[in-house]
């Protein structure tokens, strides 16, 4: 089947901001393949799910070809998903370094080179990546230093990819958020959470998507980090 109507992969996608990020693509008429290890089918047609680790290529290539195949075009990849540990530098193990590498810095590299093919062939193709406002903004009280690494990574592979494929209708962009209240914060973190902001709160689920379709309809924006995080990368 090909549908006329533009096409999103999402990583991540079945739960928090990934979930947040299908059902607002859906809202726009977007056709979604969606992406997560945990992910079931879905009732809706215009929603491909694929069951899979992002650290694994085969998955970003089932992906890609699961979008050609049941829409016909890929228009934007979300590279959503991702693991965050906060630990001393030295209490990282050999472990927590595998995961974090394969899956952030992974799970970038390999859905977005499957994808990009498509998003030039469409001529005005987009990817955003969800990173952390820690890449430029350290802060003691939240040592990470494999998200910043691999976050950073994408940062700048971001930049790079803006300015390689710009003259071919591809637009690359980054969210940037700070700490936003999902279930991975214990409810009992999240006055502490809110006072490392300078606007006093945490970010919520919609401040991260409303972030994502604000660079989808930027079309003049690539090559943009732009900071989701209560002020923290501005300063204290």
């Amino acid at each position: 089947m090909v549908n006329q109507h533009r096409v999103v992969i999402i990583s991540g996608a079945s739960q928090g901001m990934g979930s947040a990020l299908v059902a607002a693509y859906r809202a726009r008429g977007f056709g979604v393949v969606a992406i997560s290890r945990s992910i079931t089918p879905s009732t809706d047609p215009e929603i491909v799910t694929i069951a899979g680790d992002i650290a694994d290529p085969q998955t970003a290539a089932r992906a890609v070809s699961a979008a050609l195949e049941h829409f016909g075009r890929i228009d934007t990849v979300i590279n959503n998903a991702g693991v965050f540990a906060s630990k001393p530098f030295t209490d990282f193990t050999a472990e927590d370094y595998a995961t974090t590498v394969g899956t952030n810095l992974g799970g970038f590299f390999h859905l977005t080179q499957a994808a990009m093919p498509a998003l030039i062939a469409g001529g005005s193709g987009h990817v955003v990546s969800i990173t952390t406002t820690l890449v430029e903004h350290a802060d003691a009280r939240v040592p990470a230093a494999l998200a910043t690494l691999t976050k950073g990574g994408i940062t700048a592979a971001s930049r790079g990819l803006a300015i390689e494929y710009a003259d071919r209708g591809v637009r690359v962009n980054v969210v940037s958020p700070g700490i936003i209240r999902t279930p991975m914060h214990p409810e009992e973190y999240h006055a502490t959470y809110a006072s490392m902001h300078p606007l006093g709160r945490m970010g919520d689920i919609e401040d991260i998507v409303r972030g994502v379709l604000y660079l989808e309809d930027a079309t003049f924006a690539t090559g943009e980090i732009l900071h989701v995080d209560g002020g923290q990368s501005a300063g204290h």
